[in-house]
């Protein structure tokens, strides 16, 4: 495809059938082997991926056929980031005929006091300053392991260094951070 073509197709607003199918064949295909591993990093269910990777695609030309993106491979990227929060959103809503009588069902809804409320923001705080004590490396697969759930082997190849590193910069980043947080340590020490 030539560039004068692309853009012409840009300026008119819609893209012709065939120009999308080009490029979605040259632009975006050609990126699916890092749009797996970016959903194999990012999704638990790997049941669901092939479906997702899918669904990412139909959104992708359906996108170009209205106009195609200058850059495919950050809206590619985009586009399953996005598909992906809105899953988890759809995950976590309960349908209003699965509560619609809790009284009838006999369930106590919890809302938390304000007392709780400032407990729990105070807890918060010193976990984020505890965290930015450590050093970065040892932070990232720290919050890569224990908050967004990677497996160490996942880690490994996003940060480049053996499993055995990750190992070691997880067990030195809980150390640290039971000792900032539960032990005698001051959060003024240092742990670079």
């Amino acid at each position: 495809m030539e560039i004068g073509s692309k853009n012409a197709e840009r300026s008119t607003g819609a893209a012709e059938t065939p120009a999308v199918e080009r490029w979605f064949l040259d632009e975006i295909f050609p990126l699916e082997s890092l749009l797996m591993h970016f959903l194999r990093l990012n999704w638990r269910n790997r049941a669901e991926i092939e479906d997702i990777r899918q669904e990412v695609y139909l959104k992708v030309y359906e996108a170009a056929q209205k106009e195609i993106p200058n850059q495919p491979k950050a809206f590619l990227l985009r586009t399953a980031h996005n598909l992906l929060v809105n899953r988890v959103k759809r995950e976590q809503i309960v349908p209003i005929e699965a509560v619609a009588d809790l009284d009838e069902i006999d369930v106590a809804i919890e809302i938390p006091g304000p007392e709780h409320t400032a407990i729990a923001r105070d807890i918060l705080r010193r976990l984020q300053a505890a965290l930015d004590r450590l050093p970065p490396r040892c932070r990232e697969v720290v919050v890569l392991r224990r908050l967004e759930g990677l497996s160490r082997p996942d880690i490994a190849q996003r940060m480049g260094i053996s499993p055995d590193t990750v190992s070691e910069h997880l067990a030195n980043g809980m150390y640290v951070l039971a000792e900032l947080l539960y032990g005698e340590a001051e959060l003024g020490r240092g742990h670079d």
